[in-house]
């Protein structure tokens, strides 16, 4: 009885297994064994080992755009983390209207990446984005072309950052205030007991308490803007002069504009493999038994 437990247990999971292979492993593998070749636009390979690892390292690779990426995670995930925690720690608070007023907070969530990307590049349109008039108006700038987000490579992965900020800012607010909501509240009566301020209970019992859930949330959203593709697709493309090109643009130019899929696929091995090494060594700390102790 307890065999054949087993073997429906695994018809379960056929399935699953069967579509991991098809539409995950497979094209791993594929994608490994291309990136040792020079592949034609006809479709011929010939072999050159590491040269297409090489390249990527050197001039011409990908080090800017592996640059514009770091500044992406470092900017985007940073503000998304604060202002998260700012409100998390507001609606915690639990006034009236407070419900009414999250459930308008949510709403970035439901809007697709690609949309928001297109939306905010009207907003941020020289011409007749809604941006730039209401800092004219509110006079930060003299005149509406004062800052041409899009079209400067001093602002636009800046803009960027911001539609992403906007988009994802309310996944971080929901982490955090979830635990913050499971706290246990007699830590908190104590800490009032003794004097503790509002200031002294975040910093010394709630963000230590909720690390877990923060770290998780910050490990979460780095690797989703380290892959970031839709917005900055959508407002940019990864323009102007490469100024806002990050890893998966540039990937994806290669492999689809240029043709050039042994290069594309050396790229997407290495950004892979980075990805994979960040959350094994994030979660490992995370989850450490003996740090977990101390």
């Amino acid at each position: 009885m307890r065999l054949i437990s087993r073997k429906t247990l695994l018809l379960f999971f056929l399935p699953g297994a069967l579509f991991m292979g098809a539409f995950l492993i497979y094209p791993i593998i594929t994608m490994v064994i291309d990136s040792f070749y020079e592949i034609g636009i006809t479709g011929s390979k010939s072999l050159v080992g590491l040269d297409n690892y090489i390249r990527a390292f050197t001039a011409g690779g990908f080090l800017k755009q592996l640059r514009n990426t770091l500044i992406y995670i470092v900017v985007a995930v940073g503000v998304e983390t604060v202002v998260g925690l700012l409100f998390a720690l507001f609606f915690e608070l639990d006034y009236k209207g407070s419900k009414i007023i999250r459930s308008f907070m949510m709403a970035p969530l439901m809007i697709a990446p690609l949309v928001a990307g297109l939306t905010w590049k009207l907003m941020m349109s020289s011409s007749f984005g809604i941006i730039n008039e209401l800092l004219t108006r509110i006079g930060i700038l003299s005149s509406s072309s004062d800052i041409l987000w899009l079209a400067d490579e001093r602002w636009s992965l800046l803009a960027c950052c911001i539609a992403d900020i906007w988009l994802t800012t309310p996944f971080m607010m929901l982490m955090i205030l979830a635990g913050l909501q499971g706290l246990d509240t007699s830590m908190l009566e104590a800490a009032r007991i003794d004097g503790a301020g509002m200031l002294a209970q975040v910093f010394t019992i709630k963000l230590p308490v909720i690390k877990p859930v923060l770290l998780t949330a910050l490990s979460v959203r780095i690797i989703d803007a380290a892959r970031t593709f839709d917005i900055i697709w959508a407002m940019t493309e990864g323009g102007p002069n490469r100024s806002s090109e990050t890893i998966s643009i540039i990937i994806y130019k290669t492999l689809t504009r240029y043709n050039d899929t042994g290069y594309a696929s050396a790229m997407a091995v290495v950004f892979i493999a980075v990805l994979v090494i960040f959350t094994l060594v994030f979660m490992q700390s995370l989850w450490n038994p003996k740090k977990q102790g101390r």
